[in-house]
């Protein structure tokens, strides 16, 4: 691994963990705002921001396992501890907001007094140091699945932050304590859709299904162009993280070609994986009619993969 690729590395963990602080800081202020104000739309994202503070500390863990090196027995390397911790933390998001949801039904049946001014003045609070957590983790967001699942985390609070500051702005004014929960619904829907995105990248990843961009026979078809092959079978696609993307297969030669022969295809169907399809790593068995079974995946699987997709 170059300096460069540990400097950014570094950063990123580093960041984590201020974002880290932050949150458990803004959970504090805020579950003490929602005991003095009353406010349930305050209480209810004072307890997302301490899930999250847990969420984005389980990321931060799970980058530092991540960087180990390769050894003997886990010959992949950590990179998939990453994985892990975005799965558990899009399922801490959908825990956290079903309560959220149950606690705003029951306060809509039985609505609440609320003090406007002090829930205004934490929710403030709260936003200016989620907004700080937001920045710090947003440039490498869409790099990395786990940086990704903690700033949608953060992001999340930062819009509730602004909907339970117009919510108080109104309980203030015109007394409307209804506004509350309804303003607690709204943020759950929202973190609801985004944790479902990151459950479904993060279970297809451990499923090791093909990703979701790359057609299994428009890729066969390229690579089937290249001079010299007459077939591409046992075809395997899989991400083994969010960014390495790994190809294996069975190559059938129209002729009986030595090894080193074989160098010069193996070079242009990396190139043609890298180009066109992201794909990074290649692992490939040269054949030359000594393979029964040439099918790419059976027929069947293949049909449900299309309905899939």
């Amino acid at each position: 691994m170059s300096a460069e690729i540990h400097k950014q590395a570094d950063r990123r963990q580093r960041n984590l963990l201020i974002a880290t602080l932050l949150n458990f800081i803004i959970s504090a202020v805020e579950i003490a705002g929602g005991w003095l104000s009353g406010s349930l739309a305050l209480f209810s994202d004072a307890l997302h921001n301490l899930g999250d503070a847990f969420a984005v500390l389980i990321a931060y863990v799970a980058g530092k396992i991540g960087a180990r090196q390769p050894d003997h027995r886990m010959t992949f390397g950590f990179k998939r501890a990453e994985i892990l911790a975005a799965l558990l933390n899009a399922v801490i998001l959908i825990v956290v907001t079903v309560y959220l949801f149950y606690a705003s039904y029951q306060r809509l049946r039985e609505p609440e007094p609320v003090t406007g001014s002090v829930m205004f003045l934490t929710a403030v609070i709260g936003l200016l140091a989620n907004v700080a957590a937001v920045f710090l983790l947003r440039k490498d967001a869409g790099e990395n699945i786990n940086i990704r699942a903690a700033y949608l985390h953060l992001l999340g609070d930062s819009l509730s932050s602004v909907a339970v500051i117009a919510g108080s702005i109104l309980i203030y004014f015109f007394k409307l304590y209804w506004i509350d929960p309804v303003v607690t619904i709204v943020i759950g829907l929202y973190i609801l859709k985004h944790a479902w995105m990151i459950l479904r990248e993060a279970v297809d990843i451990l499923m090791q299904s093909s990703p979701r961009d790359i057609r299994l026979d428009d890729l066969c078809r390229e690579l089937e162009s290249v001079p010299g092959i007459d077939n591409i079978h046992h075809v395997h696609i899989w991400n083994l993280t969010d960014q390495q993307v790994h190809f294996e297969g069975h190559v059938e030669l129209v002729e009986n070609l030595t090894v080193e022969q074989t160098e010069s295809i193996r070079k242009q169907m990396k190139q043609i994986l890298r180009e066109k399809f992201r794909i990074s790593h290649l692992t490939v068995q040269f054949e030359y009619r000594s393979c029964d079974d040439q099918e790419r995946i059976k027929r069947e699987e293949r049909g449900e993969r299309r309905d899939k997709v």
